[in-house]
């Protein structure tokens, strides 16, 4: 990767065009969520923030299958991706709320069975979603805010690094030949960061026009090499030099990166982190064993939601914790799967658990 970047993954300002390539299934409708304060305070210092647990509310027509992603607009919408179920065509996977958690529209019925990573792009001509897919649909999508289909893609042949059909007849098969996408970080002249997570371990560079450069990073527990880069961000929190930031998931890391793809630094202490964000001088990190940390300019580390004792329950019998919502405890989280700021500071949190779970960090 040769490209320099000076902005971050969720808010960018480039070009881009609108062909719409599909029919959208837009469903609108309004239920006002509760107001209430749970009196929890997460946090320490200046960094402290009250946790509203199970903020969102869905129509009764809706559910939550398996919470993935989260992402905010320039208005303070919340959209929110689950992975769904693949059998239920005609239930969206993808959801948005105001900034009161107040449900306002639904789409995406395309992801159904693999909804996974979800960015929103402020661009010269409007905001628009970039969301990923995985299990059997193994496809990133540029979408616009009410799920118009821009462009689809699948995997990129022309690495070399994936099964004949891959890209033309994915199917929920796994292994390092495999493409199943889980997120993305954007670069300043329009291209993006597309990272592999669960298929080849690697992270894909793409221009403004959508067509494939270059990789970064294998499969592997050295320095530069990865095992499940699920997120990935950019870090130009330093101000001298703008960097790849990636999750390094399954290694317990976060791993740093110059755009040419040259490994920087390795900063270890993590379970297993999810995803990343910035606001500021703040990186945030949710970590899918039970918490949520901020790292500051320095990288000093700053827990939310830490609870030793508690995260024993929840990794003993991970699968019976997730699925089981009556054993969940306001204040403690069961896995964060992705978190990103408002840009007032607040935080959003979604977990990876069977029935779903948003909860709001309010900051204080």
């Amino acid at each position: 990767m040769n490209d320099s970047i000076t902005t971050s993954r969720r808010k960018f300002l480039g070009t881009s065009s609108l062909a719409a390539l599909g029919s959208v299934n837009l469903i609108t409708s309004c239920k006002k969520a509760p107001t209430r304060s749970s009196g929890i305070i997460l946090g320490e210092g200046e960094y402290q923030y009250e946790i509203l647990t199970d903020w969102v509310t869905l129509p009764d027509k809706y559910t939550f299958q398996i919470t993935h992603n989260v992402a905010v607009d320039s208005d303070n919408r919340l959209y929110v991706i689950h992975e769904g179920d693949h059998s239920q065509q005609d239930h969206p996977a993808i959801f948005v709320f105001d900034e009161d958690g107040t449900f306002i529209k639904a789409f995406g019925n395309q992801f159904q069975g693999g909804g996974h990573g979800l960015e929103v792009r402020k661009e010269a001509d409007g905001e628009f979603l970039y969301v990923t897919g995985y299990q059997m649909l193994k496809t990133f999508a540029k979408l616009t805010l009410d799920g118009e289909v821009v462009w689809q893609k699948y995997a990129p042949m022309e690495s070399g690094i994936y099964a004949k059909g891959e890209d033309t007849n994915p199917k929920k098969v796994w292994g390092r030949d495999r493409f199943m996408p889980t997120n993305f970080a954007f670069l300043d002249d329009g291209g993006f960061l597309l990272a592999d997570g669960y298929g080849a371990h690697t992270v894909h560079h793409y221009d403004a026009n959508g067509e494939w450069k270059g990789m970064t990073g294998s499969s592997g527990k050295e320095d530069g090499k990865f095992n499940t880069p699920h997120g990935l961000w950019i870090d130009d929190r330093n101000g001298d030099e703008v960097l790849m930031v990636v999750a390094d998931r399954a290694n317990k890391r976060l791993q740093w990166f110059d755009l040419d793809g040259k490994h920087r630094q390795t900063l270890d202490g993590f379970i297993l982190p999810a995803n990343l964000d910035c606001l500021g001088d703040l990186l945030l990190v949710p970590d899918l064993s039970a918490r949520v940390t901020l790292l500051d300019k320095e990288n000093k580390v700053i827990h939310l939601g830490e609870d030793p004792e508690w995260r024993k329950s929840v990794t003993a019998d991970k699968n019976a914790m997730r699925r089981n919502s009556e054993a969940w405890v306001d204040g403690k989280f069961i896995h964060p799967h992705d978190a990103c700021f408002a840009p007032n500071g607040d935080i959003y949190v979604a977990e990876w658990v069977a029935t779903g779970r948003i909860s709001k960090l309010k900051k204080v």
